[in-house]
């Protein structure tokens, strides 16, 4: 058997309102209500969001799309005028990433927990690319 993950709980505020967010920020069907949980189906993985007391910890998702999807989901924050970021640190405000020759963005959901969308996994464009990722980069050269 091969290994997969096959879902995670996500701590919300409202378990409804942030599953529905992430739906409609990635164009997933609408999550289904499933005992405590809102579940989003994402590949062979759901997301199971759950209503948490208290604060709640940010925990980062990112999540792997084509070219096509990339584009439909930057309009989509743009047309919610969605603060972004190309960076996970929240430095390049408004700007996406070019990194393995791809594009990359960081946004929040409702809860704080910083999403990414990307169109080339970490580190797929090793080095010879015209913008390898930041963490193959400081690989290579740890100065």
């Amino acid at each position: 058997m091969s290994i997969k993950l096959n879902h995670t709980i996500v701590d919300a505020k409202d378990k409804e309102v942030s599953a529905l967010f992430l739906t409609e920020m990635l164009g997933l069907p609408a999550p289904l209500l499933l005992g405590p949980f809102a579940v989003v189906r994402v590949g062979e993985t759901s997301l199971d969001y759950l209503d948490a007391e208290g604060n709640i910890t940010p925990q980062h998702y990112a999540f792997l799309v084509s070219e096509v999807e990339f584009d439909q989901i930057f309009e989509r924050i743009r047309e919610r005028r969605l603060t972004y970021w190309a960076d996970p640190h929240r430095e390049e405000l408004n700007h996406i990433n070019g990194w393995d020759d791809g594009r990359g963005l960081y946004f929040d959901d409702p809860n704080g927990h910083l999403l990414e969308v990307i169109t080339r996994p970490y580190g797929s464009g090793g080095t010879a690319v015209s913008k390898p990722h930041p963490l193959v980069a400081s690989a290579v050269d740890p100065g």
